[in-house]
């Protein structure tokens, strides 16, 4: 729940043209009601499963999670179920 909410906060900051910022991190504590070290491990997790992005001092969504799932599913189509890429 605490991801979703953290996801969504992203994601309004990036579309109001605000991006979230890294050193915002205090006040996300108190929205997410999570200590610090839950909040780091909640955002490296995200941050590894390629869901945000941390650049410039900004979180953003990042489209890494959906490049690595086209990914495995053009491995998956050829190389365990043996299927033409073309076919896919």
């Amino acid at each position: 729940m605490r991801g979703r909410k953290f996801l969504s906060i992203v994601e309004e900051r990036q579309r109001s043209g605000d991006p979230l910022k890294t050193r915002e991190w205090k006040q996300l504590l108190d929205e997410l009601e999570i200590s610090r070290s839950a909040f780091y491990a909640m955002r490296n997790k995200l941050l590894g499963a390629g869901l945000i992005s941390n650049k410039g001092g900004e979180y953003r969504l990042s489209g890494m999670f959906s490049r690595d799932l086209v990914d495995m599913a053009r491995w998956w189509w050829t190389a365990i179920l043996n299927n033409n890429l073309e076919n896919l």
